[in-house]
């Protein structure tokens, strides 16, 4: 077998076959196949796609390219959630904990911010002492008492997918679904998930544009699922405005808290409340998505939610008392306000440049050896639909240095858009996608 003549098939279009797949990524991982030859296959792949078949292959043969996480003899049932990404999205920490209230475990592998988008290990490490590189028993243990667990994916787990990741990233192929959906579904296999809801976002701040591709990735996700053997549930949802009054890795967790507390704002909540009931169905606690919905309702107005919240901070070595005494001060000294420009009303808040912004002021990075600032931030006073006069507060911004205020600053402001007349309310959630 030759690796050109499987980059050749698949530039013809044909299916290959999962023995073609594994000499393939097997050799990659091995490092006896270079990068130019994978990255010409995945342009292939860009192009000419995958059928359903061969998508599950690649995912399964990404996932035995390393090791597994053994969840054996932990009680269930096991299942997690997972964004495509966007700005301001904290849901993660939100259903988390409220899964955990239902009697559901959430063995929960996330990742890191790159490019515009805000990753959950980076706002879970700006609490003071919070770990994210567990090992195997630690991550069993605290899903086992807590309920959930947050962990990152160590160097041995699903190496195919870190490489390939990295190789996407760099030759223009990221936006590929079926790479997408292997890349995915091959992670959260490995952490052990029995059932997945998805939150594939759509948006000028999404890696999906339209919403015809966010729906094409859902079912590709959804399909590759089922042939694998797991049970998911996608919801697309909108990512034009950054979701929530905060971006930002401190004040995201801090938001986060406020929505256990049941007092967030009603875009986020309106998206954890939707995403966690599914988590109840394919958990087998409620029978539709509104059972589900009135169990997360019932479980927030207990308090456990945020009780497993605190727990698992503490469980995770984080420092419960200095969090909450840092709670609503945690910001950089490097501070500025935007006005709003005229009167009117915002009929827009672009969650694109607000995310790119973000990167100049220190949430986010452009490349994964950087290092970001758990203080800086933006905090939206105003969002889409909300009258203005001219100079009312739109936004507060923090940044980790003057250099990168300045630079994000016209960028924000640029990201509000204003109109005469208030817009009809844009609809967050558009469908769901599930097995047929």
């Amino acid at each position: 077998m030759r690796t050109v003549d499987i980059i050749m098939a698949k530039r013809a279009g044909k299916e290959l076959s999962r023995e073609e797949l594994a000499f393939l990524i097997g050799g990659y991982v091995a490092g006896e196949i270079p990068d130019y030859q994978v990255a010409a296959w995945a342009m292939a792949v860009f192009f000419r796609g995958m059928t359903a078949a061969e998508t599950a292959a690649l995912t399964e043969v990404m996932l035995r390219s390393g090791g597994v996480m053994d969840l054996s003899g932990v009680p269930g049932p096991l299942v997690d959630k997972h964004s495509t990404g966007g700005v301001g999205d904290k849901t993660s920490l939100i259903i988390a904990p409220l899964a955990a209230a239902l009697g559901i475990r959430d063995p929960m592998m996330s990742g890191r911010a790159l490019g515009h988008t805000g990753g959950t290990l980076d706002k879970l490490e700006a609490i003071p002492g919070y770990r994210t590189n567990l090992t195997g028993e630690e991550f069993r243990e605290i899903l086992i008492r807590d309920g959930f667990a947050m962990t990152g994916q160590s160097r041995d787990m699903v190496p195919a997918d870190r490489l390939l990741y990295a190789l996407r990233d760099v030759t223009g192929t990221v936006e590929s679904i079926p790479l997408i959906t292997a890349s995915i579904l091959s992670k959260k296999a490995a952490e052990g998930a029995e059932a997945l809801v998805l939150d594939v976002k759509y948006g000028c701040g999404a890696f999906m544009k339209e919403i015809e591709a966010a729906e094409r990735l859902a079912r590709s996700l959804v399909d590759t699922g089922a042939a694998m053997g797991m049970r998911i549930i996608a919801l697309l949802t909108g990512m034009e405005e950054p979701l929530g009054a905060m971006v930002g890795n401190f004040l995201e967790v801090e938001e986060a808290l406020d929505c256990l507390e049941g007092k967030g704002p009603p875009d986020l909540m309106e998206v954890s409340l939707e995403l966690a009931a599914r988590m109840a169905v394919l958990g087998g606690k409620a029978a539709s998505a509104e059972a589900g919905r009135r169990l997360c309702e019932e479980a927030l107005g207990s308090g456990r939610p945020r009780a497993l919240f605190l727990a698992n901070i503490a469980s995770q070595g984080g420092d419960v008392d200095r969090f909450l005494s840092l709670r609503g001060r945690y910001r950089s000294a490097v501070k500025a306000e935007i006005p709003a420009e005229r009167g009117g009303f915002i009929a827009r808040i672009d969650a694109w440049k607000v995310g790119h912004a973000g990167v100049q002021l220190g949430v986010g990075r452009n490349r994964t050896d950087e290092t970001v600032s758990p203080t800086a931030g933006v905090q939206f006073h105003k969002k889409s639909g909300d009258p203005v006069s001219p100079g009312d507060l739109v936004m507060t911004v923090w940044a980790r240095d003057e250099r990168g205020l300045a630079a994000a600053l016209p960028q924000l402001a640029a990201a509000v858009e204003y109109a005469d007349r208030p817009a009809a309310a844009r609809k967050l959630i558009l469908k769901e996608v599930a097995s047929t």
